[in-house]
Order: C-alpha cells, then structure tokens, then sequence
C-alpha cells in the first residue's frame, strides 16, 4: 500500500537576501514568522502514521453523537451537538483509539458513533455527502457491537472496491434496534450502490432476507425537514 503522507513534509522556501534594506527585512522576516507559525499549525494537526506502523490508504476521524430522541435537528444545532474523538492514520493507531471506546452494544439511549474520512464531517450537507446516500441495515439488539466491528475493518481494509466512492460509516443506538450505515458519495451510480451493498452482506454475514434500504441523503433531509415543521405546526 502506498505511504500518501510524503506530501505533508515541510515546503522550506528559503531565507531572506541579508542586503536587503532593514525595512523590507523586517517585513520578510514578519511574514517568514506567520508562515512558520502556520505551517507548525498545519504540522501540529496532521496525523501521519508512526515509524514502523502500517498506514491506510486514507486517514480516518472517529466521532460520537447523542440527542434527545424525538426532538428534529436543525443542521447546525447537530453539528454543535457532534463530537470529535480523534483521527488516524495507521492501523496501530486505530487500534488505540478503539481499543479505549466503548462498544456499541454497551451504549445507552440515543447514541451514534461516526467514522468518517478525514476532512469529512458525518453531516448530509458536507460537499463530500451532499449527492451521496447510505445503505441502512436495521438490527436487533445484541448486534450491533459485532457489526459495527466487521464493518469498520472492512472499510478501513478498502474491502468495498469502489475507488474513493466511500464516505464514512455510522452505527445508531436506539431504545428498540440498532442501525449500521455506510455512506457514499454519488448516489446515483447505481453501480456503485450494488457493489457497495453485495459486499456489506458479505462481510457482515447477513442472512439472505435482510432487509436492506438505500436512502438518499436529499430525501434524509426532505425527511428531517418534514417532521421539523410538524412538531412546530402541532
């Protein structure tokens, strides 16, 4: 697999002509100091895989969500609500992170776990999203943790086979089943979906008659939008 964080390193652009009047050096070297300092930010917040350790094609960001079920969202007070857990880049560092997570199983009330690539939020309007969809699989309860499990190492494995055509992944608790998705960017390539869904049956060893949906995310929003404006109309 190939190391795609070669283009991370530093872009070094050199020092300041020492003959230059001190006025214009003065402001090279101010501009030189924010140009360092952003790109030890930029440093700072890149997650490159450690020496020795085993790097995914893509890096990845785990997120966690709980609302009060029954109450619609607005987009914004869900991104408010929507928690970042930390990113990866490796296979040891997945493993330290969900090492020290809870299991979906042992969750309680209305609770998500999202696991999405970096750069990407586990919102529908996110441009990466926004004419994408998701394959829903509903569980009973018991489930879930196993899941979850199979299909989070299936996407980070690059077991989908559909180019960069996967978004993320979520499992929702509720009171009376749990939920798996696994979100993709186009919706309309049919294709695509049909991969995308022969391939969930497969690594999660779902039984033949498994209901499974696939839902728009422009519907997810019609949807949200629907029941927000009944419960203001009641």
């Amino acid at each position: 697999m190939n190391n795609k964080f070669d283009a991370l390193k530093d872009d070094d652009s050199g020092d300041h002509d020492q003959n230059e009047e001190n006025s214009t050096q003065k402001d090279g070297e101010k501009e030189k100091m924010e140009r360092d300092k952003n790109q030890g930010s930029s440093k700072r917040k890149a997650v490159v895989p450690g020496p020795a350790e085993h790097p995914l094609q893509y890096n990845y960001t785990f997120w966690y969500s709980r609302r009060t079920p029954g109450r619609p969202t607005s987009s914004q007070s869900y991104e408010q609500n929507i928690k970042q857990i930390g990113t990866f880049a490796s296979v040891e560092q997945f493993w330290r992170f969900y090492s020290h997570m809870v299991r979906p199983g042992d969750l309680t009330g209305h609770s998500d776990f999202h696991l999405f690539k970096e750069g990407i939020k586990p919102m529908w309007e996110d441009d990466a999203n926004k004419n994408g969809g998701k394959w829903i699989i509903r569980l009973r309860k018991g489930l879930a943790s196993r899941c979850w499990e199979n299909l989070i190492l299936a996407m980070l494995g690059e077991q989908f086979m559909v180019g960069e055509e996967i978004c993320g992944a979520v499992v929702s608790v509720r009171f009376q089943e749990d939920i798996i998705s696994i979100w993709n960017k186009t919706a309309s390539d049919q294709a695509t979906t049909a991969r995308i869904r022969d391939t969930l049956r497969r690594v999660l060893n779902l039984p033949p008659n498994t209901i499974m949906e696939y839902k728009t995310h422009t519907d997810s929003i019609k949807d949200n939008s629907s029941f927000r404006n009944t419960k203001i109309t009641l």
